[in-house]
């Protein structure tokens, strides 16, 4: 299976958010082995506007699967409506798909009106029943927008994932986990938790400097990024960072 990942568009309506969009779908479309999915791991919207999701339905459009979860600068009825073509409502966004035999989880761990996330308790049930409902032979990945672990930056890590023994406690009762995905941070990272690998998406908008690298901490001249993630039979995840030039 390979995956393409996203992350932190923050699509405004402005023509540098848009262009950096534009440019990471056109490479993907261009590929000459399409990816099963792609997956956009939150922070689609700058704003949680209508307009914004408008825009994100039109520049998403792709051959291949587009799995979303929202991120904190989303919000939940815009979301729905504008972007999923749902009713609107205020309920965490929970989806699974299946993907070349693996199960994907896109998770809302979202607190409306916060920077930090948390999954809650209707998010973690329904994360441990979907698992448990699985064929033993599937696979599952999770993916959610704020890291649960420190990346040693004060910007992401004053606003990571809130009480994540409990993640950590439902991932020790589901081995069929490979691997958590998330993205919020600006920065290809990869660190573990909870016994899987941890990978953090970069982000479309901007990168962040880490604080050996200087004081200013959005880096806007860097090029947007992607990862690739490839599960092979074995269920070992590898993972490839690009930038889009």
């Amino acid at each position: 299976m390979l995956l393409a990942q996203i992350s932190d568009l923050h699509l405004d309506g402005g023509e540098r958010a848009t262009s950096r969009a534009v440019r990471v779908m056109e490479y993907l479309r261009a590929l000459p082995r399409p990816v099963d999915a792609l997956l956009v791991t939150g922070d689609i919207a700058d704003h949680g506007a209508e307009a914004e999701y408008e825009e994100a339905v039109r520049l998403l459009d792709a051959p291949f699967p587009v799995l979303t979860c929202p991120g904190n600068h989303d919000a939940r009825p815009a979301y729905r409506t504008s972007f999923l073509g749902e009713a609107p409502g205020t309920a965490p966004v929970n989806r699974v798909h299946r993907v070349a035999g693996c199960a994907v989880l896109m998770c809302d761990s979202t607190i409306p009106g916060r920077d930090e996330g948390r999954l809650d308790a209707e998010t973690l049930d329904w994360i441990d029943a979907t698992l448990t409902a699985l064929p033993a032979d599937v696979p599952a990945l999770l993916a959610f927008h704020q890291p649960p672990v420190a990346l040693h930056h004060p910007l992401p890590d004053s606003a990571r994932l809130q009480e994540p023994e409990r993640l950590a406690a439902l991932l020790a009762a589901h081995p069929r986990v490979v691997a958590v995905l998330t993205g919020h941070a600006h920065t290809a990272a990869v660190s573990a938790f909870g016994g899987r690998p941890l990978i953090v998406g970069p982000a479309v908008t901007w990168t962040l400097r880490l604080p050996w690298e200087g004081d200013r901490p959005a880096d806007r001249d860097q090029p947007p990024g992607l990862a690739f993630h490839i599960l092979d039979e074995d269920r070992r995840l590898t993972t490839h960072f690009r930038v889009v030039l």
